[in-house]
């Protein structure tokens, strides 16, 4: 793929693991602190693939164990976007064996559940890989896993859409049931946000296409429009300008995103690669004592 997913810098991610160890280990582990009664011993440790999958977030579980101790040795063995197959070694873990059974749930929910994302998503990027359209998430994610599951996607073969509201203007249906129009829209909005934030217009009709093209937006989403439609509000748009993006948005499936790509689009919006993910199962198996 020639995607580049971008981590997290530590400034971000930390807090985010220590919130989760917190969570996880709460007043302590008792099972390993009674089993090991303060003894130091030192493991190593595998992490396996028990299904097919896209391997992602090997960086970010890595950082669970190095803040629970810094002398952790965590190789990732699968690079971040690459396929793995059932029993295929993903990680090798060197470390206290203490550290390694207290920061192992909440490392490997991670990695299964970013390697879903990264999977499913694979999948949607694949179908249309031949063609110029790009697979786009959405904002449509977990609380508080955004920035994760976004990166997961990224892994996948997408490309993120809005981070939050304030990366950029995006006016909907409701915005504009509101204010009364897309040019009443457009306009309020033009005066009021800072340089250089785009535009973009969801629209579901041909009326409305054309409305965002006079009032000028940077984007046009095409919402829940029928291919011919949408065939037709491309060929508008193109005419009128060919530099305004064109997203397509709504019931985007593996089955249809082909034919929509085809329709001459920029961009595919679909929350599916988050939201119908399912976690890539991986394990962690004791190897040897040091």
């Amino acid at each position: 793929m020639n995607k580049v997913a971008v981590l997290p810098p530590s400034l971000v991610l930390d807090p985010l693991l220590h919130s989760w160890l917190l969570e996880d280990i709460g007043r302590g582990d008792h099972t390993t602190q009674s089993l090991l009664l303060g003894e130091i011993s030192s493991v190593q440790a595998e992490w396996v693939a028990k299904a097919p999958g896209v391997i992602a977030g090997l960086p970010i579980a890595a950082r669970v164990f190095q803040l629970l101790n810094e002398k952790v040795r965590f190789a990732a063995i699968a690079h971040e976007g690459e396929e793995c197959q059932p029993g295929q070694v993903v990680a090798r873990l060197d470390g206290s064996l203490d550290t390694l059974l207290t920061g192992e749930r909440v490392a490997l929910n991670i990695a299964m559940h970013l390697s879903g994302i990264a999977t499913l998503t694979r999948k949607y990027a694949d179908k249309i890989a031949d063609l110029s359209a790009q697979v786009v998430d959405t904002r449509k994610t977990t609380p508080g896993l955004r920035i994760l599951e976004k990166y997961a996607t990224q892994v996948g073969g997408a490309i993120n859409h809005r981070m939050g509201l304030d990366d950029a203007v995006m006016i909907k249906d409701n915005h504009i049931a509101a204010i009364g129009g897309i040019g009443t829209a457009i306009a309020q909005i033009h005066k009021r946000i800072p340089y250089p934030l785009t535009i973009e217009v969801e629209t579901e009709t041909l009326d409305q296409v054309e409305e965002a093209l006079l009032h000028k937006a940077d984007i046009i989403m095409l919402d829940n429009m029928s291919l011919d439609v949408m065939s037709e509000a491309v060929q508008i748009i193109r005419q009128y300008d060919s530099q305004i993006k064109i997203e397509a948005s709504g019931n985007i499936t593996l089955e249809t995103i082909r034919a929509v790509a085809e329709t001459g689009v920029d961009y595919i919006s679909s929350s599916a690669p988050i939201t119908q993910s399912s976690w890539l199962d991986l394990s962690m198996k004791m190897v040897a004592r040091v």
